[in-house]
């Protein structure tokens, strides 16, 4: 499983999110101009990208808040997390002398969040009663 690091609540189990589809999709600004061709592009047509993939997810049973995530998805290891409305992280160098990113958890990660999305050992999700 995932352990994924809300920006509001800090690290969860995955289970306590939901995906909610490529990032950075612009709503269309006059959506009834748009012939159905175009519509249903900005519906249906997105990305399949093997590797690096900018998402959305929500904290849907803890804050209910929306965020942005960096995920690779051949590792599912997570290389950032960002605010909904923040332009994509350019993750290319892995320096992040004077950005002030990548501290206490990695770059663009919220404080006490795993560096990589891989499966916890030896440490349970947090319960109901310990702040969520």
């Amino acid at each position: 499983m995932l352990l994924i690091s809300c920006p509001n609540c800090g690290p969860r189990d995955e289970t306590e999110f939901h995906y909610g589809g490529q990032a950075h999709i612009a709503y269309p600004e006059n959506p009834n101009d748009l012939t159905d061709r175009e519509w249903a592009e900005y519906l249906f047509y997105r990305e399949n990208t093997k590797g690096t993939f900018a998402e959305r997810w929500v904290h849907s049973t803890g804050c209910r808040q929306w965020f942005n995530m960096l995920r690779d998805t051949v590792s599912y290891d997570i290389h950032s997390i960002y605010a909904m409305g923040q332009p994509r992280p350019d993750i290319t160098g892995t320096s992040t002398t004077g950005t002030g990113a990548g501290v206490a958890g990695g770059p663009g990660l919220a404080p006490g969040a795993a560096t990589t999305g891989s499966a916890t050992t030896g440490a349970a999700a947090p319960t109901s009663s310990e702040g969520v």
